[in-house]
């Protein structure tokens, strides 16, 4: 059989067991073992009237141990709420930059910063190797650094299953090339975003190529048509983020001078190496971003509006004769002007965007189109899907993949002891941790993943309404997606912003 008859499907991923004891936190196993002794009491006072007070005790507290509301747990729950109502009594949901910003005493500068948990990053401006600049975007608390490429991708949807597979491969080989013993890379991420176009290129094109002695009707109807459908369809851009860990490449760093500037010199050896790769995958690198580019992506995140101007600004700037501001943004302003997070909204300048994580993958084998509805136009709404990827090294995929096989055959023993049926997830559970430890024997690489996605309107009113329709789009491609309740600050950084950010240091998905 022709594979255009049976184009290939693909699965194999699975939430890590990320609980201190079997799926219980550190909290539920304090409060199953607090329900176990509350029993104890009165079956030790053989008392009806104790046993009916500590009967229900027991039994709320393994509801809140057991018991889920919208996939969190109640001590989950807690630990979101108590740390927003913090945040919150300290002012620390509200973020002012610029004019808005408090004087500071001794330099009488105003800050211009990233809020939350961007403020520490850092734009730093370092050669590319090819008489260009590279923005690379650096955390120094983690030791990390990240370097941004913009890139364009044929796509899946519109070609035959032998080449979706043959794309499919080569992205597979791009993350397998990553999975090294200590290599420098720690994540990679995948960044695109669909929003209206605003026409602005379309238009500098066109003025750059009419003839000067066009017919004036033919240009007339030329700009008519393009000022009608330019703005009306649909962009999509797409990032591919790397970060670089100073600790894992302390030595080559060290080789190639030490510091921030050793650090970006190796960064910007493995930007070129990898691109060669992503070549092979079907993407094609158009722009390494320089710190203005940098600053550019990251203010278009917190402000939609301002697309218009930085479109505008690199239209211009194709121009050989133009001499005005260059493309991008300074920056000292790629942070929103105000912003404010409350419990399931992030509010940035004039935009709202909910964050969301995807929780469920398919439970069966899908297609490569699988994340394809999640990015379909909406007038009302951009859409932002983030993917991040850790490589594992051969050692600590081992350890990783064995420990994660330890704990569910512990389980499985366990249940098979107290004479408990076992499920058909469990089961299939063991055999995708068998099957994945298989395939890293036969030497295939192991990574972790985390999906995010990011719906921003202008308009208050809409927001809901963008949020049911992804939703929708969501359960339609089998995912269960969860809104980012009480963190959707750092749910935009993760999400709506090309730094690869958001896959947590402890295991959580893979």
């Amino acid at each position: 059989m022709s594979t255009m008859s049976n184009p290939a499907r693909y699965g194999g991923w699975q939430r890590e067991k990320s609980g201190w004891f079997g799926e219980l936190s550190g909290p539920g196993f304090v409060l199953v073992a607090t329900a176990l002794v509350t029993l104890l009491v009165p079956l030790h006072q053989r008392s009806l009237f104790t046993m009916a007070v500590f009967l229900p005790i027991s039994a709320l507290l393994l509801a809140l141990a057991y018991g889920r509301v919208l996939g969190l747990t109640a001590d989950e729950w807690a630990l979101l709420a108590i740390r927003h109502q913090i945040a919150t009594a300290r002012r620390q949901h509200m973020f002012l930059s610029g004019i808005f910003a408090p004087v500071n005493r001794k330099t009488g500068a105003q800050p211009m910063d990233l809020p939350g948990p961007l403020a520490r990053l850092r734009i730093l401006d370092a050669p590319d190797g090819l008489s260009g600049r590279l923005g690379v975007a650096h955390d120094p608390a983690s030791g990390t650094y990240t370097a941004v490429l913009r890139v364009t991708y044929p796509g899946l949807a519109l070609v035959d299953p032998d080449r979706q597979e043959s794309r499919v491969a080569g992205w597979a080989a791009v993350l397998r090339s990553l999975c090294t013993e200590d290599g420098a890379i720690t994540r990679i991420g995948v960044h695109q975003r669909c929003l209206p176009d605003d026409g602005a290129a379309l238009d500098a094109w066109t003025a750059r190529n009419t003839a000067a002695d066009a017919p004036r009707e033919a240009v007339q109807a030329l700009e008519e048509l393009m000022h009608g459908a330019g703005p009306a369809s649909a962009a999509r851009e797409t990032y591919v983020s790397l970060t670089l860990s100073a600790s894992r490449a302390r030595l080559a760093i060290k080789g190639a001078g030490g510091g921030q500037v050793g650090a970006c010199a190796v960064l910007v050896r493995e930007v070129l190496s990898i691109e060669q790769l992503l070549a092979g995958a079907g993407l094609t690198v158009v722009d390494r971003l320089t710190p203005r580019g940098v600053a550019a992506v990251i203010r278009t995140g917190y402000d939609p509006e301002e697309q218009l101007a930085v479109a505008a600004r690199a239209a211009a700037a194709q121009d050989p004769a133009w001499q005005g501001t260059p493309p991008g943004v300074d920056p000292d302003l790629a942070g929103p002007a105000a912003a404010e997070n409350s419990w399931g909204v992030y509010r940035h300048d004039g935009a709202w965007t909910v964050s969301y994580q995807i929780r469920g993958l398919p439970r069966s084998d899908v297609f490569a189109t699988v994340l394809q509805p999640l990015l379909r136009p909406r007038v009302n709404a951009r859409r932002c899907l983030t993917m991040v990827y850790e490589p594992l090294g051969p050692r600590v995929a081992r350890r990783a993949l064995s420990q994660e096989r330890t704990k569910r055959e512990t389980a499985r023993q366990l249940r098979a002891k107290t004479g408990r049926m076992e499920s058909e997830d469990e089961r299939r559970e063991v055999q995708t941790a068998r099957e994945q430890d298989i395939a890293r024997a036969s030497g295939e690489g192991v990574v972790r993943m985390t999906v995010m996605l990011a719906v921003t309107v202008t308009d208050q009113e809409q927001l809901e309404t963008a949020c049911a329709e992804l939703q929708a789009d969501a359960a339609g491609a089998g995912l269960e997606i969860r809104r980012m309740w009480g963190a959707q600050d750092s749910g935009f950084a993760a999400a709506a912003l090309p730094l690869a950010l958001g896959l947590p240091d402890r295991r959580g998905m893979f």
